[in-house]
């Protein structure tokens, strides 16, 4: 059976060889993962593809194989179907995506309410009950446009609010970068001065003041030449941006290297009322975005990092947040933002020709006076002559 998956794999133009599809055989036997078609794909991912500018051509390839997956194991009725065949995520046809009822953020917290009084045990497969793989627009795994994901992990990205406490990770300084070119289209945002004590040997001063002084050395100091720029970078983490962790965590470390000046806090999809900067104790240590809107100088360089790819309720909402009841509308603060800071930017590593189909990014463009650019060194170029300006 894996044999026909690799040669997929080939015909996907993915340069995989014999030998990596030995280990990952070989890696099979000695069950180094569970039953699950989830950890498959990551060790298939991990022994086959050796280049991360493959994975979208794996993942292309590997959907398109193991889509018939239950057709698979019927003319193989030999191997266990649970060994690769987790319980497939429930597929509709557009006509039944259509028939689901959007019930609007008000009614659907009220009919949440009413649910949680009736309902007395687990249910699965529903269109009523707050459950799993089902139509109903509460509990997980399952599909309706605007619904409230109540535990497990979500997958359509169509919640409106996410009922469960999620944990983030920080993206990382030190990595480092797959190409220099992000960090040459970064270097566009710079302006030198010199200022400070005189530290650093000002050679041309010394070359002039020894020759004036009959040879005898007369050395010049100067002050260091620094970067002014001062920026702050607000970032999204979680959800649907653990997509673009490699991405994002490229830029980050770039930005922590150019940009000496550089203050940066994290956010969830939208900003509100609240940002933290170390994501294991966020509901710890939380900084208010007032505090932060007044703390930075008028010329401080903006950049937000997101995908901006959420319901609109949380843009445009008070209490749109998937997480808590927030009191204004997202939108409101990042109004006041833009307002506070002249000079900003939105970049978004979301591929550029994707934004025509998130609702979100086009509403989030609206506010940023559509100065949003794409994580590409094209998109980087733009936004940082933006800035400099």
């Amino acid at each position: 059976m894996l044999i026909d998956f690799f040669f997929t794999l080939k015909d996907a133009k993915i340069p995989v060889s014999i030998k990596e599809f030995l280990i990952l055989l070989e890696a099979m036997q000695k069950n180094v993962i569970s039953n699950s078609l989830d950890e498959f794909y990551y060790l298939s991912r991990i022994t086959l593809v050796k280049d991360e500018a493959h994975f979208d051509k794996f993942d292309q390839a590997f959907g398109m194989y193991f889509k018939g997956i239950d057709a698979i194991f019927e003319k193989h009725p030999e191997i266990p179907l649970d060994w690769l065949a987790k319980r497939m995520q429930r597929e509709l046809t557009d006509e039944q995506k259509a028939a689901l009822e959007k019930f609007g953020y008000d009614k659907l917290m009220d009919r949440l309410k009413e649910l949680l009084a009736e309902q007395k045990e687990r249910h699965e497969g529903g269109n009523k009950w707050i459950g799993t793989g089902g139509t109903s627009p509460f509990g997980n795994g399952g599909q309706n446009p605007e619904g409230i994901r109540i535990g497990g992990e979500g997958g359509n990205r169509t919640a409106v609010k996410v009922w469960e406490a999620r944990s983030y990770r920080d993206y990382d300084a030190e990595r480092e970068l797959g190409t220099r070119n992000i960090k040459v289209a970064l270097r566009r945002l710079r302006k030198f001065a010199r200022e400070g004590l005189d530290e650093e040997l000002a050679l041309d001063a010394t070359i002039r003041a020894t020759a004036n002084n009959a040879g005898f050395l007369d050395i010049k100091m100067q002050p260091e030449r620094k970067n002014k720029i001062k920026v702050l970078m607000l970032l999204d983490v979680g959800g649907s941006m653990d997509d673009h962790i490699a991405r994002t965590e490229e830029l980050f470390s770039a930005s922590k290297t150019e940009f000496k000046n550089m203050e940066f806090f994290y956010f969830h999809n939208c900003v509100y009322d609240y940002l933290w900067k170390h994501n294991r104790r966020r509901h710890a240590e939380r900084f208010p975005t007032w505090d932060i809107l007044r703390k930075y100088p008028a010329d401080t360089k903006l950049i937000f990092v997101g995908d901006a790819t959420m319901s609109p309720y949380e843009v445009l909402q008070p209490g749109g947040s998937v997480e808590y009841d927030n009191p204004e509308a997202g939108a409101t603060w990042l109004a006041r933002f833009t307002q506070t800071f002249p000079k900003f930017i939105w970049l978004n590593p979301e591929p550029e020709g994707l934004w025509q189909y998130r609702q979100s990014i086009a509403v989030i463009k609206q506010i940023m006076n559509n100065r949003m650019f794409p994580v590409t060194i094209e998109g980087l170029e733009r936004g940082m002559r933006l800035l400099s300006k």
